[in-house]
């Protein structure tokens, strides 16, 4: 059935159709072509097949003038509406109503199996159409019909949601760019002082360093005598001697020895 609205497309047109009356139906065989005459066919004109919704109309109108001789609705193929002839694949027979309700049977024929062909393609693509618009349809209803998944809190019922609980992540530790960090400090120590500069430029005593203990052993008069350093020893700068180099102090002479001279 078509509803108010809808619009109406062309599937197929063929411009050279043949229509025939036919005798009844003697037996539940079918129709066969070769009992109509088709030397003289009753009528000539142009074939239209259009769809309105769901219903396909095989439209008979005049060549010239385009004005309608006949019609058949069709609500599903193959069915009563359309059907083939036993002896030939380019003839058909069409059930035919006019606007009161009145149906009879005609017979319509193609001179090209082409246009016969054409003819029944289109009718079998719309209806397949068809078909499938009413599984679309008839799955929506049966998802609708189906039990609906409730989700929604019940009377009463409460969640309990823990946020900020978390366990924390030690964040990572940047790494410098030449690729060789700085090892950690051991636990509960403290970073040692970097090497001093005087264990890589350790100076030499010089010979007046070892003349100078001479002398210091020669001195038995002032046991406190501060020792000075040679004076071609400032020339090193702030660099000092480690202590394992100095020489040990004089030992102390004995007053019988007040006879040397003191330099």
């Amino acid at each position: 059935m078509t509803t108010e609205g809808e619009y109406e497309s062309v599937l197929c047109v063929k411009p050279d159709v043949n229509v025939y009356r036919i005798p009844p139906r003697a037996t539940n065989r079918g129709y066969r072509a070769a009992d109509w005459k088709l030397d003289a066919p009753d009528w000539t004109g142009r074939m239209r097949i259009t769809a309105k919704g769901k219903v396909a109309y095989i439209k008979l109108e005049d060549k010239v003038s385009g004005e309608l001789f006949a019609q058949a609705p069709v609500q599903e193929y193959p069915g009563i509406a359309v059907e083939t002839v036993n002896d030939s694949s380019r003839y058909f027979v069409l059930r035919i109503q006019d606007d009161n309700g009145r149906s009879a049977f005609i017979g319509v024929g193609f001179g090209d199996r082409g246009d016969a062909f054409d003819f029944n393609v289109a009718l079998q693509d719309h209806f397949k159409w068809v078909k499938q618009e009413n599984e679309i349809i008839k799955n929506a209803q049966a998802v609708d019909s189906g039990p609906k998944l409730d989700l929604g809190f019940k009377e009463g019922q409460t969640i309990t949601l823990n946020i900020g609980q978390g366990k924390k992540r030690d964040k990572p530790r940047p790494q410098s760019s030449g690729g060789f960090g700085l090892l950690p400090p051991p636990p509960g120590g403290k970073i040692a002082p970097p090497p001093s500069s005087s264990n890589h430029n350790t100076v030499q005593p010089s010979v007046g360093v070892t003349q100078i203990g001479c002398l210091l052993e020669l001195d038995s008069s002032n046991s406190n005598t501060v020792v000075q350093s040679n004076p071609s020893s400032e020339l090193w700068g702030d660099f000092s001697a480690p202590a394992s180099s100095v020489p040990p102090p004089a030992p102390r002479q004995d007053p019988a020895s007040g006879n040397w001279v003191q330099f």
